[in-house]
């Protein structure tokens, strides 16, 4: 079939015809993703080309291999992702230098060059789903087919991870199963002198991969801004960018190198992280921002696999959503002992429901957990009620947390919290915590005050004209001494010593009253409302020795926990002054 600008898709079109069917379940994600692909039939400047993706297909099955050198068969899924990148193209007009017939002088002549529609490719997709074996064999056609002489990178959080992209391609050489490899592999690479008769055109060298008949290279790099940038890589992937914790973006940085060449390539594969509102997480929102049309790009390709809700982990026949190569690359049952692995083991949930369900949740051993940091439905304002607060101003320069918990009739506590940052932290935020923190700023929870660092007497103002508008009755006071003396002399000098207690930080202090609030917070006792207080109990992580003693732990200035640094002062002055309450 020659270039058309009305056919549908060959796999696209048998995957569309699918979903209709109700044979394969889809996310939200991906029926925005079809909606996008709908366009691109219905626009009559884009066109699709078979011949390219089946050209693609043919070189993988006939020459490639699997790690362990069995043959390769493509999954429909790459034949679906892979028909995106090579399936669509536009023209462009140019003006292109044209010599003459006699080969003196010549002219500037226009011309409608073909170009290829995508430029980049993000893959989110779970554990398990061949993501390395994809990006394996983008990189293995481009060496080996592209006669242009090519630069390309495979870069990942760690060098070694990386490799895992690289090693397909070599087991594949070592094979040599299809004729084009048999060819390129004919020879001995330790000729570097004789004849170029005897040598091999393709081998893994120390540099990378190389192709000695058109000179192309692919190598690994590390995931770093540094080492990525000013590149002219023509192809290059990039693996998990979503698990590591990445506080640059490496995608921006590659493409600014890669924009250089005409029809540079950029595959970003990833499952699901658990580390939140990093670059990963401002690469996602503008992904969302793409898929739903409000920025539109129709050079990025998106396709993004997941649970639509947290509540599809309890329906098998949901989780191809999550993993479309499910039953081929990863068995039902491997998923099944994950799932039962959630139930029984707390600690690993959020990595199991991030990593195989797609669903972005907070990992490692957290101190609460998902259900008991949803804030509830009902908000209250406990006007006039008698309370405990508690002081974390351990970074003044940076955040200062104020936590009121009030004692209910049925043993539960209400809980308020009141917290202060500066214009200068707000301003260098990245863009996805930006966001998160502007929504704690619209509920209230979070001030924002001028200048670089805070003014703790304007904290203080500020804070007792709070509690003067709810008329709390604060009978007592938990402090963490570090940076606070100012703070704590002007609050006894106006209110009195007396309630105020001193919480020294550590495990002999924090290790009782951390045990009793996690019971409340499991009984859902703890009674608050505001979002930046589920925020930081979903940031708390706790160290334990070996007495089985705990303390919080502050893991990075960006995940703020002094919301619960401040309750956890606030309930130590209460149990210190428990009479204050009858």
């Amino acid at each position: 079939m020659a270039l058309s600008n009305t056919a549908v898709p060959k796999y696209y079109g048998l995957f569309r015809d699918a979903v209709i069917r109700g044979d394969i379940p889809v996310n939200k994600e991906i029926s925005m993703e079809m909606n996008r692909i709908d366009d691109l039939i219905a626009n009559p400047g884009i066109y699709y080309d078979d011949q390219a993706v089946e050209g693609w297909i043919a070189y993988c099955e006939n020459e490639m291999t699997l790690t362990d050198g069995s043959d390769l068969r493509l999954l429909d899924s790459f034949k679906l992702w892979g028909e995106q990148i090579f399936g669509w193209y536009y023209f462009v007009e140019r003006s292109i230098y044209e010599p003459n017939p006699d080969g003196h002088g010549g002219r500037y002549v226009k011309r409608s060059i073909k170009k290829r529609l995508i430029n980049k490719q993000y893959l989110i997709v779970a554990r398990g789903a061949a993501k390395s074996m994809y990006a394996s064999c983008i990189q293995s056609y481009y060496l080996n087919v592209d006669t242009s002489t090519t630069h390309q990178i495979t870069t990942a959080p760690t060098m070694k991870l990386a490799e895992e992209v690289m090693s397909p391609i070599a087991t594949a050489i070592t094979r040599a199963r299809g004729p084009l490899f048999q060819f390129l592999t004919d020879g001995s690479i330790h000729n570097t002198t004789g004849s170029m008769a005897t040598r091999q055109l393709l081998g893994s060298t120390k540099k990378g991969i190389q192709n000695f008949l058109t000179g192309s290279l692919l190598e690994v790099r590390p995931l770093s801004i540094n080492k990525l940038q000013g590149l002219r890589c023509k192809v290059a992937t990039v693996d998990e960018w979503l698990s590591g914790d990445l506080r640059e973006d490496p995608i921006g940085a590659i493409e600014q190198g890669a924009s250089k060449l005409d029809d540079y390539l950029i595959v970003a594969t990833s499952s699901e992280g658990t580390v939140r509102n990093g670059s990963g997480d401002t690469i996602k929102m503008e992904l969302m921002d793409i898929l739903k049309g409000e920025y539109i790009n129709p050079h990025v390709s998106i396709w993004y696999y997941r649970l639509d809700s947290i509540d599809e982990v309890a329906y098998p026949d949901m989780w191809i959503k999550a993993n479309p190569n499910l039953g081929k690359t990863v068995t039902y049952e491997v998923y099944q002992n994950d799932v039962e692995r959630a139930e029984k083991a707390p600690a690993a949930r959020n990595d199991i429901l991030a990593k195989r369900f797609g669903i972005p949740l907070e990992g490692y051993t957290y101190f609460f957990t998902y259900e008991e940091t949803l804030p509830m439905k009902r908000k209250r304002d406990f006007w006039q009620m008698p309370c405990s607060m508690g002081a974390d101003l351990s970074q003044g320069d940076d955040f200062c947390a104020f936590t009121f918990l009030f004692p209910l009739s049925n043993g539960s506590f209400g809980v308020k919290t009141r917290n202060y940052i500066t214009t200068k932290t707000l301003m260098e935020l990245p863009t996805a915590m930006r966001a998160k923190y502007d929504t704690f700023i619209a509920e209230g929870s979070l001030i924002v005050l001028e200048g670089v660092v805070l003014n703790m007497m304007e904290v203080y103002d500020d804070l007792d004209n709070y509690i003067m508008n709810f008329q709390y009755d604060v009978r007592s006071f938990g402090y963490d001494p570090y940076g606070a003396q100012a703070f704590v002399e002007r609050w006894e000098r106006e209110n009195s010593p007396y309630g105020v207690v001193k919480v020294i930080q550590g495990a002999r202090t924090e290790s009782v009253p951390l045990g009793e609030i996690k019971k409340l917070s499991e009984e859902r006792m703890l009674l608050f409302d505001e979002d930046l207080m589920s925020f930081a109990m979903g940031n708390c992580i706790t160290l334990e020795d070996t007495n089985g003693n705990r303390k919080l732990f502050k893991k990075r200035r960006e995940q703020k926990i002094d919301a619960v640094a401040a309750l956890l002062d606030a309930y130590v002055a209460y149990k210190e002054n428990i009479e204050s309450f009858e």
